[in-house]
């Protein structure tokens, strides 16, 4: 069994699946012999025998293996596996193939394939199958594949899309390669996972997204609300379901969709509960990914803690906040430098109101989306000015919103770090710590550390030594890969005393 994170013997994950230990869930998958189904380690029927158990690190592996998913637990809902090394050129290269092969946001408007992948990554064919085949036990295309039609899984079992619609926006050429794929993985007709019972119109979409526990469900709505603009999106954390509303606009195929979503938390059953409009639905595979990033849900903590909990016990259950549209996350931190929380956001209330466009929702507190980037990018020094940004920022963000919206500056998840960070450098007004934050927040990189952070300087307490940017950038050494988490713990107050005599802190007001 090749597992992606730490590796568990067989008779762990049996364990684990007899406990239904849900910080396992997307970890590994069981295979059952005696039924020729794969499940989830959280799934609720009767534990099959020790001697009919077979394990695997990913779907794909099952599948490949000829296993089909369960229709109770159902594996497309599992927290996808996150795994990261600072070592291994190998481990990084496939793990950042299947980074790509899982984000798609990566591929706009083309459809991937072996050939491209090797080409983004700069390495051959050949290369990128041996060294995926090594990782993962399957190629890129069985990976890709199982991607897709888990993908359509879900999108079969919540939502009312036709047939032919949920084909092609799970990455299927034709209607026809779709049915033939799923008769033969899954022995089912598409339409046999079809729910029963009509959804009422207007309602939206509803989806399930899994996370694997702990998660501090109050430090991530609270950091969200600390920053929330009215009009756009709202925080109700003290609800018997903390929840999370907002609007949103999504550029696929040439078409922005704009519409809104409500993401509550089931923490009983370590899910998110994803309300989305119908207006997004043709984008609903971006959207998932997309809110996924934006609350953390792929995080493993056991890999994290393992690095992080000397450092800062008690913190296990925070994650780092994402965002829904890079390009937004990386105006809103351009607005935010050098000034309060509170002063960031009357700035961008300021051009929400002023740039956003109207949006119709169910909420009187949702009228308006976020500026689209044409819309900042044609805006003059003159405008942004009377809005109290200064002219530094202003060509900050005029820069940043011309580059998105020519498409040269790529703010997702499956960006090339390195490279992003270099252009973001090279515009004006923005330097490494914006990079950094950026990188943290839109990228997703696990391992940003904004060195020059006042914030960081005093948790760590090296604010009064000479060059305190580099003392903080050594002290961070043990907290590699995963740097990103102990920025985020560092900021709340939970740096323990041990590596670095400080003293505790609230969340940075530079944020």
């Amino acid at each position: 069994m090749t597992l992606p994170n730490a590796l568990l013997a067989d008779d762990d994950c049996y364990l684990a699946l007899k406990a239904k230990d849900a910080r396992f869930d997307g970890r590994f998958f069981t295979g059952v012999t005696s039924t020729g189904i794969y499940c989830r380690p959280v799934c609720s029927v009767r534990t099959p025998l020790r001697r009919n158990c077979r394990f695997f690190g990913h779907a794909a592996q099952a599948e490949s293996a000829g296993f089909r998913p369960c229709l109770r637990c159902r594996p497309e809902l599992a927290p996808h596996s996150v795994a990261w090394s600072i070592q291994d050129a190998s481990f990084i290269l496939a793990h950042q193939a299947a980074r790509l092969l899982d984000e798609p946001d990566s591929w706009s408007d083309e459809a991937p394939s072996v050939e491209k992948l090797a080409l983004r990554l700069g390495v051959s064919d050949r290369h990128v199958r041996r060294i995926f085949e090594a990782q993962f036990g399957v190629t890129p295309l069985q990976y890709l594949q199982t991607r897709r039609l888990l993908t359509a899984k879900q999108l079969l079992a919540d939502t009312h899309l036709p047939v032919t619609q949920v084909a092609l926006m799970s990455g299927f050429a034709s209607v026809r390669r779709f049915n033939a794929a799923f008769a033969q993985h899954y022995r089912l007709n598409p339409t046999q996972l079809r729910r029963q019972g009509a959804r009422p119109a207007g309602d939206g979409i509803t989806l399930r997204l899994g996370y694997r526990p702990p998660y501090d469900v109050g430090a991530m709505l609270a950091f969200i609300g600390k920053r929330s603009i009215n009009a756009i999106e709202f925080v109700a954390a003290g609800a018997d379901q903390p929840c999370a509303g907002r609007t949103f606009g999504i550029e696929s195929g040439g078409k922005t969709h704009a519409g809104w979503l409500l993401a509550r938390f089931d923490e009983a059953r370590c899910q998110l509960v994803l309300q989305v409009s119908d207006s997004l639905c043709d984008v609903l595979p971006l959207v998932i990914r997309r809110v996924r990033a934006m609350f953390d849900l792929d995080a493993d903590p056991a890999a994290i803690n393992g690095v992080l909990n000397a450092s800062f016990p008690g913190a296990g259950g925070l994650r780092v906040p994402g965002t829904l549209d890079g390009y937004e996350l990386a105006v809103r931190a351009v607005l935010g430098q050098q000034i309060t929380v509170a002063a960031a956001r009357t700035l961008a209330q300021r051009m929400v109101d002023r740039f956003g466009a109207p949006v119709e929702t169910p909420w009187p507190q949702l009228t308006r989306l976020f500026p689209a980037p044409a819309v900042l990018a044609a805006a003059g020094g003159d405008a942004l000015g009377q809005l109290g940004i200064l002219k530094q920022r202003q060509a900050a963000i005029v820069g940043i919103a011309q580059a998105v919206a020519g498409k040269r500056l790529q703010l997702h998840g499956g960006a090339d770090v390195n490279a992003t960070m270099a252009q973001l450098k090279a515009l004006p007004g923005i330097g490494d710590w914006t990079a950094q934050y950026i990188a943290m927040r839109a990228l997703r990189w696990p391992d940003a550390f904004p060195a020059g952070d006042v914030a960081l300087h005093k948790a760590l307490g090296v604010q009064a030594l000479k060059n305190p940017a580099r003392h903080a950038e050594l002290a961070s050494s043990p907290w590699k890969p995963w740097r990103s988490y102990a920025v985020i713990r560092a900021w709340s107050g939970l740096l323990d005393a041990a590596p670095v005599a400080t003293p505790a802190l609230e969340m940075p007001e530079s944020l």
